[in-house]
């Protein structure tokens, strides 16, 4: 049985090793380049199988000694800089793009870009894209080198396509916080390239146009519109049972990428005057349990990561809502103008 799970176990980090550029030779370029002796690598729970390996690369091939972030990542938002100060002189950080934060320890960013085939999938969605003059391109960090194919491919087969920018993200890029680039396009639809349904959502609430998600991974290709109103119905059931809140706790990150206290200070001057009482909880990491203590608190409003509300919805007994859908609660928006929460980075925090 051992050596059945130690055979599966080699396979799957084979695949995972080809599956991804890890770009082995410039990370150790770099690192002999600065001299450094103490050199931390840090991953998205997806990579985090390749740490092992490319630690002993590392460490045979420079005079370093690797220090490997075993804590949970979720983005360039959540770099081990801070935990790691005065333990290494240089992180490596997989699987994201840098956003225009204060890093304070110089940090490589490796995409890890997916050694995928996306012509087939194209030339299927084309059936469900005949309709369309106009197509706006979306994707993520690992998918990001594809669009220079995909934008050939489409305009060989006679569509206008655009891609959009912002100032937190790379051409065409969006993140589970940041759909700055995607809006105000003018697109008939949008082409989403990754896995997952939370990108893709976040396309389509934000600009109320039709989006096909291609998943380069699986070769499955859905239209997002069914999802979409399935997560909104459990959104507005949220909404409906936080208006009984009463007492609330506001969730502050402090991770360098989604602290907003600023964000926080107002909504808890908002509730107080709305009559209702609000606590703000600074914390690391936001899960079911760290909230367990505060059991005479009703609710909470996350100004951490925005996908906490939506991804993990389930696993709260209590009402866990975002600054956007708190609007909502307090009669400031109408539901027919709901909006995922967003960081806008360039214009955030220390206030």
């Amino acid at each position: 049985m051992d050596l059945i799970f130690f055979l599966n176990y080699f396979s799957l980090l084979v695949d995972k090793m080809a599956l991804y550029d890890m770009e082995l030779k410039r990370v150790i370029k770099k690192i002999n380049s600065l001299n450094v002796r103490n050199v931390g690598l840090q991953f998205p729970e997806g990579l985090k199988m390749q740490a092992v390996a490319l630690a002993r690369e590392i460490e045979k091939q420079t005079e370093a000694t690797v220090i490997v972030s075993a804590d949970p990542c979720f983005g360039a938002c959540d770099v081990s800089d801070r935990k790691m100060n005065g333990i290494v002189d240089f992180i490596v950080h997989y699987g994201h793009t840098p956003l225009p934060l204060r890093y304070s320890i110089p940090t490589m960013f490796i995409e890890a870009k997916a050694n995928v085939k996306i012509k087939d999938y194209l030339e299927e969605a084309l059936e469900q894209l005949k309709d369309y003059s106009k197509i706006a391109i979306a994707t993520t960090a690992q998918h990001l080198h594809l669009l220079d194919e995909i934008v050939d491919f489409l305009e060989d087969n006679g569509k206008e396509v655009v891609i959009g920018s912002s100032r937190s993200t790379r051409k065409g890029q969006v993140l589970g916080c940041n759909f700055a680039s995607v809006k105000n396009l003018g697109a008939d639809v949008y082409l989403f390239i990754g896995s997952g349904n939370f990108h893709p959502l976040g396309i389509y609430l934000f600009t109320k146009a039709p989006v096909l998600a291609i998943d380069p991974y699986s070769g499955d290709i859905r239209e997002m519109s069914s999802y979409a109103d399935r997560i909104l119905r459990i959104r507005f059931a949220r909404i409906v049972k936080a208006r009984e809140v009463t007492k609330w706790g506001i969730i502050v990150s402090s991770k360098e990428g989604q602290y907003r206290m600023k964000l926080a200070k107002e909504i808890k001057k908002l509730l107080e005057d709305e009559g209702m009482e609000a606590y703000i909880l600074l914390m690391d990491h936001v899960n079911p349990d760290v909230l367990l203590p505060y059991m005479e608190l009703e609710g909470f409003v996350v100004t951490a990561c925005p996908r906490i509300a939506i991804d993990d919805s389930q696993m709260y007994k209590k009402p866990v809502i975002t600054p956007k859908e708190l609007e909502i609660v307090l009669n400031k928006r109408e539901w027919e103008k709901y909006q995922l929460d967003e960081i806008l980075f360039e214009d955030r925090y220390y206030q």
